[in-house]
C-alpha cells in the first residue's frame, strides 16, 4: 500500500512507521488516521517483522488534531462526529492491540491526540527536550478517545491533574509519572530506541505476542480462582508450543534459539 502521510521502512526484523506531515507538526486528519490503521494492521501480519517503531519527521512528534480537520468537524452533526471519532478510536486500538511490540520514539512537542499515539504503544522513549500537553479543555473539549490509553499509561491521579489543567509538562515529569519508560538525550534518542527495538526483536515472536495479550487481559483483575487457573492454562499452552519447547531446549543446550538463526 502507498501512503501519503506516513513512510514505512524495514531494516531486518524492525519496521519503522514515520509520521510524515512535518509542515503541520504531524497533526492527524482523516487520511493519516486511516493510513495508521492500515499500516499497523498490515505490519501485525508480517512474519518477518518482530518490532515496530513509531517515529515522526520534522520538529514535532505530533501536535494532535489537524486544524483543517477540526474546522470540518465544527460543522458535523452529532452522528457524523461520532462516526469520525470512532475512526480515531479504532486507530488507537489497532496500535494498542497490534501483535508486534511497538516503541514510540518521541521528540519535539507531543500534544493532545499525539499523547494518545504514544500511550497506545507498548514502550515510549522520549528525548529530554520533549514537551507534552493534554490541551483539549482549553478548546472546550475532552481527551475522550485517547483516555483509555493515557490513563493506563500515567495513572488516574496524574490524569486527573493534566486532563483538567492542560498544563505543559516535560519529559522528566512524563517519566516520573510513568507515561514514558525512558528519557534520552537528543543525540542518543535514535540509539536508545534502536537498542530497545533490537532487544524486542531478539525474543520469541510467539511469546512476545502472548505476553502483550497477557498484560492487557490480566491488568487490574482481582486474584481469583478463575484468574489463577487462567494463568496456569496460559503457561501450560506456551510451554507446549513449538517456540516454547525450542526456547527451553536452546537454553539447556547453550545455543541460539531457532528464531535467531
Amino acid at each position: 500500500m502507498n501512503y501519503d502521510t506516513l513512510t514505512i521502512d524495514t531494516a531486518g526484523a524492525i519496521a519503522t512507521v514515520t509520521l510524515n506531515r512535518p509542515d503541520v507538526r504531524n497533526a492527524f486528519n482523516e487520511q493519516s488516521i486511516a493510513e495508521l490503521t492500515a499500516a499497523f494492521t498490515a505490519l501485525g501480519t508480517v512474519d518477518g517483522v518482530r518490532a515496530i517503531v513509531l517515529a515522526a519527521n520534522g520538529a514535532s512528534f505530533c501536535a494532535g488534531a489537524d486544524l483543517n480537520w477540526m474546522k470540518k468537524m465544527a460543522h458535523y452533526s452529532e452522528e457524523e462526529n461520532r462516526a469520525d471519532a470512532m475512526q480515531l478510536a479504532n486507530m488507537l486500538r489497532t496500535i494498542y492491540t497490534c501483535p508486534k511490540p511497538v516503541v514510540a520514539k518521541v521528540h519535539g512537542d507531543c500534544y493532545a491526540g499525539g499523547m494518545g499515539l504514544v500511550a497506545a504503544c507498548d514502550i515510549a522513549v522520549a528525548a529530554e527536550d520533549v514537551h507534552f500537553c493534554l490541551s483539549e479543555v482549553k478548546l472546550g473539549l475532552i481527551p475522550a478517545t485517547i483516555s483509555p490509553y493515557v490513563v493506563k499509561a500515567m495513572g488516574e491521579n496524574a490524569a486527573r491533574r493534566y486532563f483538567l489543567t492542560a498544563e505543559r509538562f516535560n519529559a522528566r515529569e512524563a517519566h516520573r509519572i510513568g507515561f514514558v519508560h525512558e528519557v534520552a538525550t537528543v543525540s542518543s534518542l535514535d540509539g536508545q530506541v534502536e537498542t530497545m527495538a533490537n532487544a524486542l526483536a531478539a525474543n520469541s515472536p510467539n511469546a512476545v505476542r502472548e505476553a502483550k495479550v497477557l498484560v492487557r487481559q490480566i491488568a487490574a483483575q482481582p486474584v481469583t480462582d478463575a484468574l489463577v487457573a487462567d494463568t496456569a492454562h496460559r503457561i501450560a499452552l506456551i510451554r507446549a508450543s513449538d517456540e516454547g519447547r525450542e526456547g527451553v531446549a536452546s537454553f539447556l543446550e547453550k545455543r541460539k534459539p531457532s528464531w535467531l538463526t
